[in-house]
This record gives structure tokens, sequence and C-alpha cells, in this order.
């Protein structure tokens, strides 16, 4: 009896140590004059979200929400604690003034500094690179991503465009032979096949088609690295996001022995048949060869300016991504700027252009306003000639109905930040503290876009907030698709370049309806790992005459 009283007595004592420990930071924001959100053990606030209680959007906008009137408080990711930021001169301080103290993303267990080394892909990423070498990336790969490179890709993106719009074509004539009104398809599969062929062209330079080999080894890769159902994958994505220091001590790599390899050859190979044969092709390819040979520069000074307008959502380049270094980089460090190109474009694109299509699908007013101005493009061409990059710029409404899309269907839902050296708050009205080194910092993009303050009646999808008369009143800070300041999103004018060329062409050619299948309101699934809607998203395809 006594054994079992002392053993009992060592199991609570050992449990309480514990708890003790795992709640140690609760106590974080006692000393700092800013309103928090409560903590529960052992989710702090991810309870709503972790339980299934509330979806993505939903947990970030609710958190936004709990204090109306603060420009910055506090809530617990697990036991880390986190300022939030709901402030947008707060977000452009903290993200642009001020970036050098929050230089990096928060760390993911797969991240790393110039002491660190490892061959895995994701770890050699842009998205988790940190300190020097994200710089001396950064720096590298923006050359790559300016307007002009992107209208050297137009023609491959477009011929991906127009191939899938042949397939369409085919299959609603199939379709009606069998007695239906129309082609009625899910958006999500099938926009992940466009975007995997884009990738697979633009940034591998291998020409696939998905729509006529569905089980083409690029979508199946695709498929396998974005699986959000995979037990694996799912236990992974936790572990990275809540225990990232115990994953990096075991060694643990987010792809597979089989992906790795496959994004590995592919690249390998198409580079030594590029360099044996001297074959040009405008793509990342050849993009990250010229990098590798330190011949990727920015365009000179003479010809800045003159690139042509790519929409309203498009990032600038900071300086920081316009220095100049002497790194060398090795094959492995290259070849996963090209896998993290594969992975957000296959995940990104294909979302974005689901809920684009959706929208258009329910707001038949701007579905037919935008096929006039796309009708009227297509009618002032000259005989022969096809769309040019700067012709698909040049459309007005295409860039607002994107816009809209990306504010009300924001991917990215949040931006986070570490800081990484302490740094002083001070609101010049009697509140100040310390953010110390390693504190994670959350600005809530879902936040921000259905703010009512910023954008009135946030729930109606309304393309006229970014017309030329109504974008001055959108305030800077606000309207975050791809991010902020120099660690913003540097792909963002090829994904919009991608998914105007996508609206263009099957605007022209197809009316989008609803169908018995579509969800109206669309609604996003409850879940903490997985980022889809509840019931696919369905939309009807009917030809148009004319």
């Amino acid at each position: 009896m006594e054994i079992s009283l002392l053993t009992l007595a060592l199991v609570v004592g050992l449990f309480a140590v514990a708890y003790r420990y795992y709640t140690k930071n609760y106590f974080y924001f006692a000393d700092k004059s800013i309103p928090f959100l409560k903590p529960s053990f052992p989710f702090g606030n991810a309870t709503p979200l972790l339980m299934k209680k509330v979806d993505l959007f939903e947990h970030f906008k609710n958190i936004y929400d709990a204090f109306p009137n603060a420009r910055i408080f506090g809530m617990f990711n697990m036991q880390q604690p986190a300022f939030v930021v709901r402030d947008p001169e707060l977000v452009k301080q903290l993200t642009i003034k001020d970036f050098d103290h929050f230089a990096d993303h928060m760390a993911t267990g797969f991240d790393l500094k110039d002491e660190n080394h490892t061959d895995m892909l994701l770890a050699n990423s842009l998205v988790s690179l940190r300190g020097q070498k994200w710089r001396d990336m950064r720096a590298t790969l923006s050359p790559a991503f300016t307007g002009s490179k992107m209208r050297l890709m137009f023609t491959l993106i477009a011929e991906c465009g127009q191939s899938m719009l042949a397939h369409f074509r085919a299959e609603e004539q199939k379709a009606i032979g069998g007695g239906a009104s129309g082609l009625q398809l899910e958006m999500r599969d099938v926009m992940m096949r466009f975007a995997n062929d884009v990738i697979g062209t633009a940034a591998f330079g291998i020409k696939v088609d998905s729509y006529r080999d569905p089980d083409n080894q690029f979508i199946r890769m695709g498929r396998s690295v974005t699986n959000q159902t995979s037990p694996v994958k799912m236990l992974k994505m936790l572990g990275f996001t809540f225990a990232p220091k115990l994953m990096q001590r075991l060694n643990i790599d987010f792809l597979s022995a089989e992906e790795d390899r496959f994004f590995r050859d592919t690249f390998r190979e198409t580079m030594r048949v590029r360099e044996e044969k001297g074959i040009f092709r405008p793509d990342m390819i050849e993009l990250l060869m010229q990098a590798k040979k330190g011949s990727l520069r920015h365009a000179q000074k003479a010809d800045e300016g003159k690139e042509t307008p790519e929409g309203f959502a498009t990032v600038d380049e900071s300086q920081v991504g316009r220095r100049a270094h002497d790194r060398v980089w090795t094959d492995s460090e290259l070849i996963a700027q090209a896998f993290i190109f594969f992975f957000a474009g296959f995940e990104t694109i294909s979302w974005t252009l689901s809920f684009a299509l959706y929208e258009l699908a329910v707001a038949e007013d701007v579905q037919r306003r935008l096929h006039d101005e796309i009708r009227d493009t297509e009618d002032s061409l000259e005989d022969g000639k096809s769309l040019s990059y700067e012709q698909l710029q040049s459309l007005p409404y295409l860039d607002q109905v994107i816009s809209e899309t990306l504010r009300k269907w924001p991917i990215a839902t949040l931006l986070n930040r570490e800081c990484v050296r302490d740094y002083r708050y001070d609101d010049g009205k009697g509140t100040s503290f310390t953010i110390e080194k390693g504190a994670q910092v959350f600005i809530p993009i879902i936040g921000f876009h259905f703010d009512p303050k910023y954008f009135p009646n946030p729930d109606r999808f309304d393309p006229e907030r970014f017309s030329e008369a109504n974008r001055k009143n959108i305030q800077s800070g606000t309207y975050l698709p791809f991010g902020a300041g120099p660690r913003n999103c540097i792909g963002s004018r090829f994904a919009l370049m991608e998914t105007k060329v996508v609206l263009y062409y099957l605007l022209l050619n197809f009316r989008i309806l609803p169908c018995a299948k579509t969800q109206i309101p669309l609604k996003l699934k409850k879940s903490s790992t997985q980022f889809a809607t509840e019931k696919g998203v369905w939309v009807e395809f009917q030809s148009r005459t004319k």
C-alpha cells in the first residue's frame, strides 16, 4: 500500500512538473500592457481549430475580431506566445520599415541559417531559408520573376490554356451526346491538372498533358506531395508545426524518398540534356541554370519602368532582392527552388482558379461584363495574331475580378514572422514593451480582408472595389494576398499571369454556370490539417456561340 501511494505521488508530481513546464509561457503577456487571449491546456488558443469546431478562415477571423480596438494583442499558438497585429500601419512598420527585426518566418524545423546544412529540398527552399542565406537566395532568384521574364514564359502558359480549352470542348460534346446540358466538373481537380501542366513546362521544361494523361508521373508526384489526407503527411505537418526542433533532431524529411528522387532526377536530367545540346527554352530551368553560372541579372536601369503593369495585387521587389553577392549554389539548393515553385504553384493556383470560377458562376452580372471585355479584346486582334502578354495585362476588369477573388479567398490566410532581435514597441500613447528575440508575430490576412472597416460588405463578391476609381479607398496594409515587405511572395507575377490566362480562354469560349452539385454559399471544411471545401467546387461549362 505504501509503495502504491508513493508511486501515485510520484506520478502526480511528474505530471505537475510536466504541466508546469508546458504552461510556463502562459504568463508571458502578464507584464505587457496589451490584451491577450487566455490559453487553454493543451492547445492554447488553437482548440477550436484542432477540435474541428471552425474552419481555417473562421478561426483566424475570430482571433482577429477578439480585440477590435487593439493595434496588437497576444495569443498562444499551442504553448508558444504570439503577437497578433491588426493595425495596417503597424503591419507596414514591422514588415517593411523595421524588417530587419522580423526578417524570418517562424521556425518550422526544416528552416536553415548559414551555419546549418542539409540536402533536404524543403529546407533549402526560399520559403524555409533564414538569415543571410535567405537574403542571398532571394537576390539570386529575384531577376527570374520580373515582368520581362514573365513575358518570355507567357507563350508556354498560353499553350497550356489552349490545350485545356480543346479538352473541355471535346468532353462537353461527349456530355451533350449523353443527354447533359453541358460539362459539369469539379474545379479543384481540373485546375490542379492545369497547374501541373504549367509547372511541368515552365519549371521543369517538360511537356505534360494531365487532361489526356491524368495519371502521368508529374501529377502523381504533385498529388502525393500535397496529399492532405495522408496520415503520414498529416503527422509530419503537425510535427513540423508544433515540434519543429524534435523533427530537426530526428532528421525527418517532409518528402518521401520517392518524391525526393523524382524531383532531383528530373531537374538534373533536364539540365544535362540542355547543356550537352545547347538547348534554350524560356522557363525556370533556364533561369536556374543562369543563376548557377552567376549570369542571372536584373534589367539595366535604362529598362526599368518599362515593365508592363501586371495587376493591383502584384507585389514589388525590395532592395533585398537587388543586392549583389558572391555565394555559389549547389545543385540541391537550386533544385529546392524548382521544387517549391512546384509545391506552391500546384496548390495555390488550383484553389484560386477554383474560387474565381465559382464566383463567376454565381455572379452572372460579373461574368457577363468580364466576357464582354474579353470578347472585345479578342475581336481587336489582327488576323492570324494570338493574344499577347501586354494585351492580357491591359484588361482592367479581369484584373479586378482576380483581385477580388484574392481578397475573398486568400490562400495564405495568415502571415507569420519571427523576431530575430529584441524589438521595442512604443505606440506613442503610453503603451510600450519589448518583443523578445524568438517571439512569433502573426498578421491575419483573412481578418483584414473581411474587416468591414476596410472592405464594406466583405462577404459580397464585388470586383468594383478594385476599379481605378475605388483603388484609392483601399488602405495600404489591409490587402495582403501575396504578403508584405521584402519577404512577400516572389512569384506573384507568375501566379497572376497564369490565372488571367485561364480565365481569358475559358470565359471567351464558355459560360460558367452553377449546377445541382454547386454548394452555395461555398464553405470550407472544418479541419486543422486540410484546406478543402465541404462539397468540392462544382460548376457547369456551356459553349458560347459568340
